[in-house]
């Protein structure tokens, strides 16, 4: 049974997909939306992003690894929106808060997805995701 926490769509500019090639982007195949008098013109370039958040205690747990890994204090706000690099984290700190993350969950984290991890958010989502899959193939 798959439960869902929240969901968001969104439309962005391609060019903000330039470096996404996997996941949930689709092209938008519409030049315009709309009824009988309105119409809501949309730029041919746009992508749908459609993402499910990660459960709350996942994404606390992840926050607790990332303050650890990076030895921040308690006191420090992170938000699930915090870029890795933002807060301090060079590529091997990445690698290592993801493998706590892998050791924590118990999951592995290949390659492809761990190179798409750019915030807190998107760690705490493919965790969910690899969780999710877990437990259904048991």
């Amino acid at each position: 049974m798959a439960t869902l926490s929240a969901a968001f769509a969104s439309w962005k500019p391609a060019a903000s997909f330039i470096n996404q090639t996997k996941g949930l982007t689709y092209p938008a195949k519409v030049a315009s939306i709309g009824t009988s008098r309105l119409n809501f013109p949309s730029s041919r370039s746009s992508r749908l992003h459609i993402r499910c958040a990660a459960k709350p205690e996942i994404v606390n747990k992840v926050l607790e690894i990332v303050k650890r890994q990076l030895a921040l204090s308690n006191e420090t706000s992170l938000a699930p929106e915090s870029k890795f690099s933002e807060i301090g984290a060079d590529s091997l700190d990445t690698v290592e808060i993801v493998m706590c993350l892998e050791e924590e969950f118990s999951i592995s984290i290949d390659e492809d997805n761990s190179q798409n991890i750019n915030t807190i958010q998107d760690a705490a989502d493919l965790i969910d995701q690899l969780v999710q899959q877990k437990t259904e193939v048991a």
